[in-house]
Order: structure tokens, then sequence, then C-alpha cells
């Protein structure tokens, strides 16, 4: 979208930045002509963001999980373990 000088103005003048109105489009509520992103929807957010951080820091702390599926069946799991040096034939 393009931002008018009229907003960015507004933005300057009230602190609000450019990633923090990137954020509002992409996560807001559309309500007629305009994107809202209030405390409870922010809040809602933030834990969904947090609850993801403890989930990547456990998969971090394997090293990684690989998924097998097929279609759309799901057929196992296990930890990701790189082969270094793995030697072909």
């Amino acid at each position: 979208m393009h931002a008018t000088q009229h907003i960015q103005q507004r933005m300057s003048q009230r602190g609000v930045s450019r990633d923090m109105v990137e954020l509002v489009l992409d996560h807001g509520r559309p309500e007629q002509n305009k994107y809202i992103l209030g405390r409870k929807e922010a809040s809602r957010r933030l834990e969904l963001l947090q609850r993801e951080s403890r989930l990547l820091k456990k998969v971090l702390d394997k090293g990684g999980v690989v998924v097998v599926a097929d279609g759309d069946a799901l057929i196992t799991t296990y930890n990701y373990a790189p082969q270094h040096g793995k030697r072909r034939k």
C-alpha cells in the first residue's frame, strides 16, 4: 500500500513505527476502511508467539524434528540427525 504524507506525519507525531503499521495490517481485524489491533487481540497474538517460541526451543534442543508423511497420513517422526560425511555408493 502507498503511505501518504499524512500518515507519515501522524506516525511521527504518535510514535507509531512502520513495522507497527505492517503488523496491524497483517494481524488486525478489518472493519470498513480500517484495520484494528486492540489490546486483547495483541495479547492473544503475543501468547501464541510465546507458545511457538517454547516449541521451537524444544525442537532446537532435539537438533531438529522430522515428520514422515504419505499423502495426508502421518507415518512416523524422529529427531533430526544430519549425516555428515555420508558415503555415496
